[in-house]
């Protein structure tokens, strides 16, 4: 009796070798961004302490209250969490290790989160995001020097333009006033209100305004503007970051609705959105969060940051025809009957000079060898035949048009096909 398939939690997916050369592109792209701007990588731990992310995130939010992924360790009856975002996982780093005694910190990281979300293209369940985060700084030279390489960014994965939309948040005291007139405001609307935000109306009104339910838009639409609520310094932190922006050229609007779904910003909130993905058109948001490090237990300090969704993305990568292609090998040997070990020891000379490489495996005639060389995506087969074998050398044939060496078998000594291939590929 056959065994029953074990198949992968549903919004948790593989990543394939076809999708690789994508996510490759991606990291490259994205990695070089961070040391072009002097940030230093981060890595922290996959599972935190449950009210990390409570304290850090806020615990009347959809994450905290809908999406975790929490459970009681066995063990010590630790309550943990799979971490559903990594800005309250770096904060904590940073005060536990002590990163901010002598300097600020400018800090990226990228790997898995968890969040038991509804799938949908380009969100999962386990999802990936690349984020940076800047500790220490006042901004909002700052804030604007994170959204000019985000724009730089697109540019560089091919899905440019996509829009960002910017808006203040104001201070905490100055959010406090606000709320009260969003709750009256709301109170004098109550039979529009749907559930969620008559659930959130006394405990999280600022939510209300990014609802996506259609029948709210006119009341949303209409409810008193943050900003009119905002003390001076708050508005010139603004416009000082908005004149930065212009500056530069970096296009954008103001969305006087976007609030996040984080309860640590303060002033700056960004989205840059794209309509090419569908209603869910976000791909990168972020913020000024200078309360968040006091809040977990540190010295007040400060900090700014934002994460973007990798598959998301990807998505949209796709979507604007980026297809980087990704060769298997740089080199393909193919061999005849007893000669195996010579070509193990060409293979090992040429990754010696780093040279990607494949040795075929298995008998096969030339012919089907040669096939598959060309199916690897390998730039140059080198051919180990008896004749060549019995002369010390080696054949060299080119695979692609527009390589040295196209059309052509050549007899080289293993050192001159060395030679040969590091000065073409």
């Amino acid at each position: 009796m056959a065994q029953e398939k074990i198949q992968a939690i549903r919004g948790m997916s593989d990543m394939l070798p076809s999708d690789a050369p994508l996510w490759h592109f991606f990291e490259k792209k994205t990695i070089g961004l961070a040391n072009l701007y002097g940030y230093q990588q981060i890595r922290t731990p996959i599972v935190e302490q449950t009210r990390l992310f409570k304290r850090g995130i806020g615990e009347v939010t959809d994450i905290v209250e809908k999406e975790m992924y929490s459970f009681v360790d066995s063990l010590n009856g630790d309550n943990l969490s799979l971490r559903p975002e990594n800005t309250a996982s770096v904060v904590r780093a940073c005060i536990e290790h002590n990163l901010l005694y002598d300097a600020p910190r400018r800090l990226w990281y990228m790997g898995p989160m968890f969040r038991h979300e509804r799938p949908q293209r380009g969100r999962y369940r386990q999802f990936h995001q690349f984020g940076m985060e800047a500790m220490g700084f006042k901004g909002p030279d700052t804030d604007a020097e994170q959204l000019l390489m985000l724009n730089r960014l697109w540019k560089e994965l091919g899905i440019a333009p996509v829009r960002l939309e910017l808006n203040c948040l104001g201070q905490l005291e100055e959010r406090k006033a606000y709320r009260e007139i969003l709750i009256r405001y709301f109170e004098e609307h109550k039979e529009i209100l749907d559930e969620d935000a008559q659930r959130r109306l006394y405990s999280n009104p600022l939510r209300i305004l990014d609802t996506k339910n259609p029948d709210m838009q006119d009341l949303v639409n209409n409810a008193p503007k943050l900003y009119d609520s905002l003390g001076e310094e708050s508005k010139a932190f603004l416009s000082s970051l908005e004149d930065i922006l212009k500056a530069e050229g970096v296009d954008y609007t103001i969305n006087p609705r976007l609030v996040r779904g984080l309860d640590y910003y303060n002033l700056t909130v960004f989205e840059w959105v794209t309509d090419k993905l569908g209603a869910q058109g976000t791909i990168c948001g972020g913020g000024r969060y200078d309360p968040l490090i006091g809040m977990l237990g540190g010295r007040d300090a400060p900090a700014c940051g934002f994460a973007m969704g990798i598959e998301r993305v990807l998505e949209l990568m796709k979507e604007c025809g980026v297809h980087p292609e990704e060769r298997e090998c740089d080199v393909y040997i193919v061999w005849d009957k007893a000669l195996y070990l010579n070509a193990i020891g060409a293979a090992e000379k040429l990754r010696d000079a780093g040279i990607r490489v494949i040795v075929h495996s298995g008998s096969m005639k030339f012919a089907n060898q040669l096939k598959r060389a060309d199916a690897s995506g390998a730039l140059y087969a080198l051919v180990i035949g008896s004749d060549e074998a019995a002369a010390g050398k080696v054949g060299l044939k080119a695979l692609r048009e527009g390589i040295a060496g196209y059309g052509e078998q050549k007899t080289l000594t293993i050192e001159e096909a060395l030679e040969f291939v590091s000065k073409n590929i």
